[in-house]
């Protein structure tokens, strides 16, 4: 009996009993080389937690590390170049961040993730012939069930590895923009916190640089409003990124309503840091939010060539969605 083959994209055949590597081209990035610029030497006197009251433990390491001393002269050198306010400069360095940096990730992982997507029905399909293939193999072999879905679910397995080389699409990457955003937002804090306590040369500086209601930046919001204002921006991002995710799982649901509830605990923990870092979080919420309002414009799926159908009108789509959910 002949074997049958499979053909992936037009270029490749393999058997069961001869499980081959699949040559696919692989699609590769060259990358720039990035070299840190030194901070001037007035940023260099910024204190670190070290000689103040964060103690000892992985804490008081974390807080005194370089990444968070390099975010401290970050911030410093914001402020001292735009000349402007500590709370401004705070907004300014966040938008300054979020948008030179976790944006284009934010982009780079909707093409990934539209490239997985396009690549689904490809792999329905082979899934059906290696199915068919599987059960012509197991009558002439004598295989059982519990050796037909080994055998079905190693080479699916090769087969959609090497699909996602051939389409440079790996889902792996589609988690970079977590890998950054998370020390990032990390680095900020508590460089924040740095400079807001343990007696750092500029807590004089940040103690005047506040507005509205929340004059001092070393001390807490104590009308609340900064932390019930960034706990409803979390709230409002997650429901909205839930609209377009399937829910109907035990797990699903378990993570959508996790999400939920460390909105509602990021409410008593803003009021419990000093108001820069409430300022710092609210102000990343809000950008991220309106970056991921802007990624749905199909303005920017035509220039970023997502290869999946999107809405023309995905705002008032997800209006229409939050209504629908919330409201009725």
């Amino acid at each position: 009996m002949k074997v049958v083959m499979l053909r992936v994209g037009g270029s490749l055949s393999s058997t069961i009993l001869k499980l081959r590597p699949l040559q696919l081209p692989v699609q590769t990035h060259a990358g720039l080389p990035w070299t840190p610029v030194a901070p001037p030497a007035h940023v260099t006197a910024v204190r670190g937690v070290s000689g103040g009251g964060a103690g000892a433990g992985w804490y008081g390491g974390l807080a005194d590390s370089a990444p968070v001393h390099l975010a401290e002269q970050f911030l410093v050198g914001v402020q001292q170049v735009s000349g402007l306010p500590w709370w401004a400069s705070i907004a300014v360095g966040t938008l300054s961040v979020r948008t030179l940096v976790t944006l284009p990730l934010a982009a780079y992982q909707m093409v990934i993730v539209a490239k997985v997507e396009a690549l689904q029905v490809e792999i329905s399909e082979l899934a059906k012939r290696l199915q068919y293939e599987v059960s012509v193999r197991a009558k002439e072999r004598g295989w059982t069930d519990k050796q037909c879905q080994f055998q079905f679910k190693r080479n699916l397995r090769r087969i959609v590895s090497q699909l996602y080389v051939r389409d440079n699409c790996h889902p792996f990457k589609a988690s970079l923009l977590v890998w950054v955003q998370l020390p990032l937002w990390i680095s900020l804090s508590l460089a924040l916190r740095n400079l807001s306590l343990d007696q750092s040369a500029l807590q004089s500086e940040l103690a005047a640089g506040g507005a509205l209601w929340f004059p001092d930046l070393t001390a807490p919001d104590w009308t609340w409003i900064l932390p019930v204002c960034l706990g409803l921006t979390n709230m409002l991002i997650v429901e909205v990124s839930s609209l377009h995710r399937p829910t109907g799982s035990r797990l699903q649901r378990l993570v959508l309503n996790s999400f939920r509830a460390l909105s509602v605990l990021m409410i008593p923990i803003a009021a419990s840091v000093p108001s820069s870092m409430a300022l710092y979080w609210l102000t990343s919420s809000l950008v991220g939010f309106s970056h991921n309002l802007l990624l749905r414009s199909p303005v920017v799926h035509r220039l970023l060539q997502l290869q999946t159908q999107r809405s023309d009108s995905p705002y008032r789509d997800l209006l229409a969605a939050l209504v629908n959910k919330y409201l009725k």
